[in-house]
């Protein structure tokens, strides 16, 4: 099986990255709409490339993960949070998922980073169990926070020390 190559994203990546993003869109982690033409940019004022992680298998971008600050109080500075992690369906299974969120820790301590923490839809049960043998663990629950295709779900809070 081929090893992914992590590397931080630039600005040529953007056009694959929202390809990616929109290819990937699902109820099962996304809270927000469908995403339809005409396309918002990947990039935004909040995120850029410098916060967005990469993976590549055999040249072709198949993943990336965003990296933030939870909040901006400088109390609350040595946390940083995953805001969206997504993975091509042609690469789930081959590691991508686990090497992006190995390397989003290593690139939060290089930060200065003590913890990290993330927000997982309570029905996303694969991305549940990476997170949890990545040592993350639940810290808290928003009961039925958000009304996804007619159904409530649970906003569940993860997080772990660095």
């Amino acid at each position: 099986m081929p090893v992914p190559h992590i590397r931080i994203a630039t600005p040529d990546d953007e056009d694959d990255l929202g390809r990616l993003d929109r290819a990937t869109w699902s109820t099962l982690h996304a809270v927000t709409p469908r995403p339809r033409p005409p396309y918002e940019p990947f990039y935004n004022e909040r995120f850029g490339p410098r916060d967005h992680l990469v993976a590549e298998l055999d040249g072709v971008l198949v993943g990336y993960v965003r990296l933030g600050h939870p909040t901006s109080l400088a109390c609350n500075s040595h946390v940083r949070q995953i805001q969206g992690l997504a993975v091509s369906e042609a690469a789930r299974g081959t590691g991508v998922g686990r090497a992006l969120l190995r390397a989003v820790q290593d690139e939060a301590r290089r930060q200065g980073a003590r913890r990290i923490s993330l927000r997982v839809l309570g029905h996303n049960t694969p991305a549940r169990k990476l997170y949890e043998s990545e040592g993350f663990v639940v810290e808290g629950v928003l009961p039925e926070e958000f009304l996804l295709d007619g159904g409530y779900v649970d906003d569940v809070f993860m997080g772990r020390a660095l």
